[in-house]
């Protein structure tokens, strides 16, 4: 096979695959128009990870709910919840797991306990309340370090 022959097989191979993506992407956006219908899919640019129908307004609301006060440091862990979520989604969630991996990304810090300054009843727990996400299992034990 000559190397334009190879190419034009790839570019087409290219173009067939984004044609593909495409075609799912829109047939995604119909299923969430069905199972949500009046959600809006735009997302807050600063959180591109965030959940379907979350808004910082809700998580406002909830936060101070908990008797909260957000500010940039709280965002900065709801954005770290939720991008760990989108990355993790498909092999499932775990407490300990998600919990080490807050520790670490925190460590400059202060680690889990510069979190629980911030969320006091469980950074794992009620930063999963605030980001819009179902805490992991195990997680809401009074005995795993949650108070809720």
């Amino acid at each position: 096979m000559k190397s334009t022959d190879a190419t034009k097989v790839y570019e087409t191979t290219a173009l067939e695959n984004t044609n593909q993506q495409t075609e799912e992407s829109e047939a995604m956006d119909t299923m969430n128009d069905i199972l949500h219908p009046g959600e809006s899919n735009v997302a807050d640019p600063g959180f591109p990870n965030a959940p379907t129908g979350w808004s910082r307004d809700t998580a406002t609301k909830v936060a101070t709910e908990d008797g909260l006060t957000t500010g940039a440091d709280h965002w900065e862990a709801v954005r770290a919840l939720q991008h760990y979520f989108a990355r993790h989604a498909d092999a499932g969630i775990n407490a300990r797991e998600l919990h080490d991996a807050l520790d670490e990304k925190f460590h400059a810090k202060g680690g889990i306990k510069y979190l629980y300054t911030l969320f006091p009843r469980g950074p794992v727990a009620q930063g999963c309340r605030i980001a819009g996400l179902e805490p992991p299992a195990g997680s809401e034990n009074a005995s795993f370090g949650s108070v809720m």
